[in-house]
C-alpha cells in the first residue's frame, strides 16, 4: 500500500503532527480513487467543523469520510478514535454539505479510513471501515 500514498511524503525525519495528518488524508483519498470512488472535496469546512474527504460511491452514494492517522498502535488502531459524538457531528455536516452544493445523492454513508504511517512518511496500512456507524 505505501505506493498508492507518495503524494506528500516526505524524505526528512520527524514530520509534524499537520503532516502526518496531511499524509494519512492524501493516502486515504488516493485508496479510495483507486477502489472507484470520485474524491469530491477535501478539508470542507460546515458550521460544525470540518469533512476530511467527500467522496462519492458507485451508485450514487455520497460518502462523507472521517481520516484517523497515527504513527503507532499505542492508543488503538486509529480507527477506533471516531467516537459516537463525532458520528453525530459528521451527520450534521453531511447535511450542511448537501444544502450548501445542492445535490441530492441516492444515499449518503460515513466511512472512516484508519492510517498507519511512520514519521518519515511511509505507509503501513490503510483501514478503510465502510458505513462504520450502522
Amino acid at each position: 500500500m505505501a505506493d498508492l500514498a507518495r503524494e506528500g511524503t516526505a524524505s526528512s525525519w520527524g514530520l509534524s503532527r499537520r503532516d502526518i495528518g496531511t499524509l494519512g488524508e492524501g493516502a486515504a483519498a488516493s485508496f479510495l480513487v483507486a477502489r472507484g470512488m470520485a474524491v469530491l472535496g477535501r478539508n470542507w469546512r460546515g458550521r460544525d467543523g470540518e469533512i476530511d474527504i467527500v467522496a462519492l460511491a458507485p451508485g450514487d452514494t455520497l460518502v462523507i469520510v472521517e481520516v484517523k492517522t497515527r504513527t503507532g498502535t499505542g492508543f488503538g488502531m486509529p480507527a477506533l478514535a471516531v467516537t459516537a459524538s463525532k458520528y453525530a457531528r459528521l451527520r450534521r455536516l453531511a447535511a450542511q454539505w448537501v444544502a450548501a452544493h445542492g445535490y441530492r445523492p441516492a444515499a449518503i454513508r460515513i466511512d472512516v479510513v484508519g492510517v498507519l504511517a511512520s514519521r518519515r512518511g511511509e505507509i503501513f496500512d490503510i483501514d478503510h471501515i465502510e458505513g462504520a456507524f450502522r
